[in-house]
C-alpha cells in the first residue's frame, strides 16, 4: 500500500486532447520523491533537445509530493519545471497557497502538460476526472476576474485556481503561474509556457483521502508545531513577513540601491516591513493548513495607486525590485507594482529588476527618451514605474523589447546596456547582494536556472555554530566575506538541503532551513510518519544532490558550460555608501570558488555531472537517454 501519494500522474496531450494515467510505483517515488526531482525526470526522458521553449514541444510539469496535502504547516507546495523561456536553460518555480493541496485531493501526484492547444483552453480536474474546456472568454481577463469568472461556470466557490495572467497570453518571457490571485511561480517563465500552450488555467477540487503510515505521530508534530510557535525562528517570520528585511538589509549595507550601484538607500525607513504595519497592512493571510501566516495583505485606498487586498501584499524581494532598487521611496508605489505583476501574472524581482536596468540607462544616457516613449525614466520615478509595467505585460513600444528579458534587450541596446544589466543565464539577480554574502555569489553564479536566493542558506547562519549546521556536518563558523573551500562546502551541502525541500515541496520558511519550525530531524520524523519510509537526513540530501545534478544535466545538453556560469561585471566595481562603501568581487576568489564548487560536486571542469557522479545517484540513464 502507498501512503502520501496516490501512485497517479496525469498525462495531458493538448495538441490531442488525450489523457492518460500513469502508475509509476513506490520505487520511483522514493527515488524522485516529488516536486522538482519527479518533474525533471519527465523533462529529461520525453522532451527533446534545444526545442524552443515557447514552442509546443516544450513540456510543462507540475508536480506535488508525499507530503501535499497532509495537517501540518508548511506542506502545501507545488513546483512548475520545463526549459524556460527566459533563460533557455531549466526552468523551475515554486509556490504555495491552497492550489496544491486542492491539487493533491483530486486524486493525482503531478500533472504533466504536452503540444497546445489550437485555441485557449482551461483543465478542470476533480476527484479523478479530467476536462478540458473552452477558455476563450477568460483570455485578456485580469487574475482576480478569471479566478470568478471560473468558479462561476462550474459553480463552486471552493475551487482552486492556476493561471497564467496576461503576461503570459502575450509571452513576456518572465511571466508568473498565479493561483489565489497572489501566490506565484514567479521566476523562470512558468506562466508564459502556459500562455505558449493556450493553457489558461488548471482548476481543481477534491476529496480524495490521503492515506497515512503512522497518523499519531504526525499528531504529535503538528502539536508540537502548534505549541511551540511562539518561540521558533518562525514566528517573526509570521509577524513581519520577509518585508521585516528592509531595515535589517539598510543597516548593513545590503540593501540593493539604484541598480546595485550602492548598499544603502536613503528611503529605507519609509518602505520597511514596520511602516507597512503601520499603515497600509491589513491583515496576514496563509497557506493551506500553516500555522505561520507570513503572506502579507495591503490596501491602498489613495486614489494614485490604489490597491485591492486581493491581490496580497508585497514581500521584502518585491520591496526592494520596486523600492531601492528603482530608488522609488512610495510604498504605495510599491504595493501597487505588486499588484499589477499579480494581476497580469509577472515576476516582481525581475520586472522591477529590468524597469531599474533602464533607469540607470537612462540616467547615464545610453537610453534616450525617444527610445522610451516619452518616458522619464529616472530613479525614484514611481508613475514612470507604474506605466512600464503595464507596457511590458501588454508588450507595448518599449515594453515589447523589455518583455523579452535583460539579456535579450541588452544584446539589441548595446554593449554599455549590457555592462549594466545584473543577471546570470538571463535571470536577473534577487535583491541580497552578493558583495557582502559571499556564499550568494557563488550561488548566483552555479545555480542552474540563475541567480537564486533560496537556493542555498545564506553566510549569516554560518559564522556561529548551531544544532542545524552541526546536523549537516557543518562544524567550522565562517565569516560574513570569507569564500575558502568550507565556505563552498556550505553552500554546496545547503543547497542540497534546499533542493530536498522543492523535492519535498516543503517550505523553507517552516522546515528544516534559515527561521525554520521544525528542525531537520523532525523533518525526517515527519516524512517517515507520512510515507512508511525509513530516511534519514543523509538520504535527503542525496535526493536533493540528484535534483541539483538532474538540474545540470539537462543544462549540459542544451549547451551550457563554465562560461555560463558568469556573474556580471557591475558586481565587480566597488559599491557607494554605507558599511559596504568600496566593498566589491573579486574575479580570482569567485573563479577559485567555483572550480573548488564543481571539484566538491563530482563534476567535470565544465560543471557538468560526471559519469562517476551519474552512476552514483541512479542517474547514469540520463547519459543513456542522451545518446
Amino acid at each position: 500500500m502507498s501512503y502520501g501519494y496516490h501512485n497517479k500522474i496525469l498525462h495531458v496531450d493538448l495538441t490531442t486532447g488525450s489523457i492518460r494515467i500513469e502508475e509509476p510505483g513506490n520505487e520511483f517515488y522514493r527515488t524522485y520523491m516529488g516536486g522538482q526531482a519527479m518533474g525533471l525526470y519527465y523533462l529529461l526522458k520525453y522532451l527533446p533537445p534545444k526545442i524552443d521553449a515557447l514552442s509546443k514541444e516544450n513540456i510543462l510539469t507540475i508536480t506535488l509530493s508525499p507530503i501535499t496535502g497532509i495537517p501540518i504547516s508548511g506542506q502545501s507546495r507545488v513546483v512548475m519545471s520545463a526549459k524556460s523561456p527566459l533563460t533557455n536553460a531549466i526552468g523551475t518555480s515554486e509556490a504555495g497557497g491552497f492550489w496544491p493541496a486542492e491539487a493533491k485531493r483530486t486524486g493525482f501526484d503531478g500533472f504533466i502538460i504536452y503540444g497546445k492547444a489550437k485555441k485557449p483552453v482551461f483543465l478542470w480536474i476533480h476527484d479523478g476526472q479530467v476536462e478540458i474546456r473552452s477558455a476563450s472568454h477568460l483570455c485578456g481577463k485580469p487574475t482576480g476576474e478569471t479566478e470568478d469568472l471560473i468558479r462561476n461556470e462550474l459553480e463552486d466557490s471552493k475551487i482552486q485556481v492556476l493561471q497564467t495572467g496576461i503576461a503570459g497570453e502575450n509571452l513576456v518571457r518572465y511571466a508568473s503561474a498565479i493561483n489565489m490571485c497572489s501566490r506565484a511561480n514567479g521566476r523562470t517563465g512558468m506562466g508564459a509556457v502556459m500562455g505558449s500552450k493556450n493553457l489558461k488555467a488548471i482548476a481543481v477540487r477534491g476529496k480524495q483521502k490521503i492515506d497515512v503510515f503512522d497518523q499519531p505521530k504526525l499528531k504529535e508534530l503538528s502539536r508540537w508545531g502548534a505549541d511551540n510557535f511562539k518561540n521558533s525562528g518562525a514566528y517573526g517570520t509570521g509577524i513581519s513577513g520577509t518585508a521585516g528585511l528592509v531595515s535589517i538589509q539598510q543597516m548593513v549595507g545590503g540593501l540593493a540601491t539604484k541598480n546595485w550601484s550602492s548598499g544603502v538607500f536613503d528611503g529605507a525607513e519609509s518602505i520597511s516591513g514596520e511602516k507597512m504595519s503601520e499603515t497600509i497592512l491589513i491583515a496576514r493571510e496563509t497557506c493551506f493548513g500553516c500555522i505561520v501566516r507570513c503572506k502579507r495583505v495591503v490596501e491602498v485606498k489613495d486614489k494614485n495607486y490604489q490597491v485591492d487586498p486581493r491581490y496580497g501584499g508585497p514581500e521584502f524581494e518585491t520591496i526592494g525590485a520596486f523600492g531601492s532598487l528603482c530608488g522609488v521611496s512610495n510604498l504605495n508605489a510599491i504595493a501597487k507594482a505588486h499588484e499589477l505583476c499579480c494581476k497580469y501574472g509577472m515576476d516582481t524581482i525581475t520586472t522591477g529588476s529590468i524597469i531599474a536596468w533602464v533607469m540607470d540607462l537612462f540616467e547615464k544616457g545610453i537610453l534616450t527618451q525617444e527610445q522610451t516613449d516619452g518616458i522619464q525614466l529616472r530613479f525614484g520615478n514611481a508613475d514612470a514605474m507604474i506605466e512600464l509595467i503595464h507596457k511590458i505585460a501588454k508588450r507595448d513600444a518599449l515594453g515589447d523589447l523589455l518583455a523579452e528579458g535583460m539579456d535579450s534587450a541588452a544584446r539589441k541596446l548595446g554593449t554599455q546596456a549590457t555592462k549594466n544589466a545584473l543577471s546570470v543565464k538571463g535571470n536577473p539577480l534577487p535583491l541580497h547582494l552578493p558583495q557582502n554574502k559571499r556564499s550568494m555569489a557563488l550561488i548566483y553564479a552555479v545555480n542552474p536556472y540563475g541567480a537564486d536566493h533560496q537556493s542555498s542558506e545564506h553566510d549569516v547562519f554560518y559564522m556561529e555554530q548551531s544544532e542545524r549546521m552541526t546536523a549537516l556536518n557543518l562544524t567550522k563558523p565562517q565569516t560574513l566575506t570569507s569564500l575558502n573551500e568550507e565556505k563552498v562546502r556550505f553552500t554546496m551541502v545547503t543547497q542540497r538541503l534546499a533542493s530536498f525541500l522543492n523535492t519535498a515541496c516543503l517550505c523553507q520558511f517552516v522546515w528544516g532551513a534559515a527561521w525554520q519550525l521544525y528542525d531537520t530531524q523532525q523533518m525526517v520524523e515527519m516524512i517517515n510518519a507520512v510515507t512508511g519510509w525509513d530516511l534519514d537526513l543523509k538520504e535527503c540530501l542525496l535526493i536533493g544532490e540528484r535534483s541539483i545534478n538532474m538540474m545540470r544535466s539537462f543544462n549540459k545538453r542544451e549547451g551550457f558550460t563554465r562560461a555560463d556560469d558568469k556573474l556580471p561585471e557591475k558586481l565587480f566595481l566597488p559599491l557607494k555608501g554605507g558599511p559596504t562603501d568600496g566593498v566589491k568581487l573579486d574575479h580570482n576568489e569567485i573563479d577559485s570558488a567555483i572550480s573548488t564548487y564543481y571539484l566538491l560536486s563530482g563534476w567535470d571542469e565544465n560543471g557538468s555531472p560526471t559519469p562517476q557522479k551519474l552512476a552514483e545517484l541512479q542517474l547514469s540513464w540520463i547519459n543513456e537517454d542522451f545518446k
